[in-house]
């Protein structure tokens, strides 16, 4: 059975930078597992999944535009901290996660530079901008269930569970 809409496929995967430092590796967990089609991995891990078959071992080189997306100074910010959910008296220093009250709800946002008053943070994704090599095996292809196609994702282990 091959990936493609309407299919389930799990997968073990390392992905690596531009300079092939590991960035990510699940073999040391459960494999992953996403509806094809559904936008559950990004767009370019995707397009190379298509077709391919349980046993497969390939690698798919994915650009930033395809990946996570550009590196966009935008999203560089500078937040006031009553907005930043810490606990009290945290520290807040560089390179901490931290998430963010916005208009449109909570976010994940990298600390740049903490104040008294206010942090400057960045909310691009840390691989926005990357060129990304993902090495793929391909455990399991099989049909979505009706649920898992309603709900738009994998169910189970390596997908999402309710």
């Amino acid at each position: 059975m091959n990936i493609g809409p309407g299919k389930i496929a799990t997968f073990h995967f390392r992905l690596k930078d531009e300079e092939g430092n590991l960035l990510e590796d699940s073999h040391k967990g459960d494999p992953m597992a996403y509806l094809h089609g559904s936008n559950n991995v990004v767009r370019g891990l995707q397009q190379g999944m298509s077709g391919h078959e349980a046993g497969d071992e390939f690698t798919v080189t994915v650009e930033p535009a395809e990946g996570y997306g550009f590196h966009r100074k935008e999203n560089i910010q500078r937040v006031p901290l009553k907005n930043v959910d810490v606990k009290k008296n945290a520290k807040l220093k560089p390179g901490m996660i931290v998430a963010v009250r916005t208009k449109s709800g909570m976010r994940q946002v990298m600390v740049l530079k903490a104040g008294k008053f206010n942090i400057d943070v960045d909310a691009n994704h840390p691989y926005a901008g990357r060129t990304l090599t993902f090495e793929v095996k391909i455990e399991e292809v099989r049909d979505a269930t009706a649920e898992e196609k309603s709900h738009g994702h994998a169910h189970g282990v390596g997908g999402h569970h309710h």
